[in-house]
């Protein structure tokens, strides 16, 4: 996957003034510092953005390892999306949507949703940011967090964490293997109560358009609700894209949303636990007041569900579609009910929706490695140590990165090429941490680049027990020199020692993939 660089962007950040320290990051790191910006011959591996304290782990036991929220650059989000290719479009609807949302991966191999708005959805950019902001405050594990925006020109996208595993919709209306079994619904309806629970103690009580298109299953089959829905609506002004059949009254009248307005539409949700099916809520009023609940729930569940919870649900749904928003129950009183009915509490949730978590499935190793592809894959430094000092700087060759006019080799270079000497010597006997002083002296003069002093770098890290800063080293050796096997294969172990397993593997792949046309290429040659 190739690498651009990013610069920092904060201008439309409408909280920059309530900031005291402004914290640069790699969007995989926040603990180390960027890359030495003396390097003018090339900027930052990793995208550079305006970090806040708005950030990753609260919210009631939320978040986790979340990203900070923060700008993204439009370069960084097209690179991500590979210029936002249809491929890469994840909407339901598909490119129909009127604001697409595409997959995405970031430099650091991290997956990303990219919603991207029409053309002056958002012709206020301070409005967006804003309201961008007050929704990446909130950090929760029933949340598909907002990690980013970008406001760029005409462009309002928002960056979100991606969900692998589809939407509740797909799961209920297309499922092809299996339906979802009684207790994994039950969950569904808690764990989005639980959402909006907590997004309602934050100040967010307003949710627009919820649905089964909203709620997602994350890498472990969890469902988490889509942050996107907390966005207010831009200047078309539309809360509702679903069927008006869906919509609550008092936005039909008055076209506005409020906190019961939620309340109603999780009603449409627990119908669609219930049905299977998307049925209007009138129709399914005149069933419950009917008594034929039986014909409400899904044939494919019959025998397989408890009539009493069936019962307190199909109650509960009756209550939040109410005409009149005071006569439906509150957020607190959804948990309240529907907490008493969880069962299979130490089943996962991936097992009862029958899919398979994705770390489970590894792509294929690479069945042919080159000596220094066995030792990152062993994630063997000492070997890797001992090819990477015998390669020497032959793959320096002809990377067209050694050009000096006079000047600079007049005034420079005498102080640059002893300070990589050193570094060499401190290299080769083991002493990493000079090697590391060394060879950064060496990069900061910038007037000379060397892939090797960058992979020789991060091996020094690595072995100093910085993976973070290996990690960057590596990525830049990437942008230097862009098919060298060399960069993939110390990205690959950096990845793995930060415990980023999958990702180490497929940049393992792809380093022995390099190597492989390399070779291929040498025989046609000779």
């Amino acid at each position: 996957m190739g690498l651009c660089a990013s610069a920092p962007k904060s201008r439309t950040n409408p909280e920059r003034n309530h900031i005291q320290s402004h914290q640069k990051t790699n969007v995989h790191s926040h603990q180390n510092s960027p890359l030495n910006t003396s390097q003018q011959k090339f900027s930052s591996p990793a995208p550079q953005q305006t970090a806040t304290t708005v950030g990753g782990g609260g919210g009631g036991g939320g978040g986790g390892a979340t990203p900070s929220f923060c700008e993204f650059s439009f370069g960084d989000l097209k690179a991500a999306t590979n210029n936002f290719s249809r491929d890469l479009i994840v909407s339901e609807s598909g490119e129909k949507a009127p604001n697409l949302v595409f997959k995405g991966r970031l430099k650091n191999r991290k997956l990303i949703a990219v919603k991207k708005f029409s053309k002056n959805a958002w012709p206020d950019p301070k409005q967006f940011a804003e309201e961008a902001w007050g929704v990446g405050k909130l950090r929760h594990k029933r949340l598909a967090n907002l990690i980013g925006y970008c406001c760029d020109g005409e462009e309002r996208l928002l960056v979100a964490e991606y969900m692998p595993n589809d939407t509740l919709a797909k799961h209920l209306f297309h499922w092809e293997n299996q339906t979802i079994e009684w207790a994994m619904r039950i969950r569904v309806a808690q764990y989005i109560s639980d959402a909006l629970s907590y997004c309602s103690t934050e100040g967010r009580e307003l949710y627009h358009d919820l649905n089964a298109y909203r709620i997602l299953f994350d890498e472990d089959g969890d469902p988490r609700l889509s942050c996107f829905g907390f966005m207010r609506n831009s200047r078309d002004g539309k809360s509702y894209s679903t069927n008006l059949a869906y919509t609550p009254p008092e936005y039909l009248k008055h076209g506005r949303v409020i906190p019961e307005s939620v309340v109603y539409s999780f009603g449409t949700v627990l119908l669609d636990l219930l049905s299977g099916k998307h049925i209007p809520p009138s129709h399914a009023l005149d069933l419950i007041r009917g008594k034929n609940i039986i014909l409400l729930m899904e044939s494919h569940l019959e025998g397989n569900f408890s009539t009493d919870e069936a019962t307190i649900l199909v109650d509960l749904a009756s209550k939040c579609l109410q005409y009149e928003p005071k006569d439906r129950p509150s957020i607190k009183d959804l948990v309240a009910t529907l907490a008493p009915l969880q069962t299979k509490c130490d089943v996962p949730s991936h097992v009862m929706l029958g899919i398979s978590k994705q770390e489970e499935a590894p792509s294929t190793p690479p069945r042919h490695l080159s000596p220094l592809g066995e030792a990152c894959s062993r994630k063997d430094l000492t070997a890797i140590h001992q090819i990477l000092v015998m390669t020497h700087y032959r793959d320096d060759d002809g990377t067209g990165t050694n050009e000096l006019s006079f000047q600079e080799w007049t005034q420079q270079m005498r102080d640059m090429l002893e300070a990589r000497k050193r570094g060499d010597h401190a290299f080769r006997d083991k002493d990493f941490k000079a090697a590391i002083d060394f060879y950064s002296q060496f990069i900061d003069v910038g007037t000379m680049i060397s892939p090797t002093v960058l992979a020789r770098r991060s091996l020094c890290h690595l072995l100093c027990d910085q993976p973070d800063a290996a990690l960057r080293d590596a990525m830049q050796a990437q942008i230097v020199y862009g098919d060298w096997p060399t960069a993939f294969y110390m990205q690959s172990v950096a990845l793995a020692k930060l415990d980023m397993h999958q990702d180490a593997l497929d940049m393992l792949n792809e380093a022995a993939g390099l190597e492989e046309k390399r070779h291929k290429g040498d025989r046609r040659g000779s």
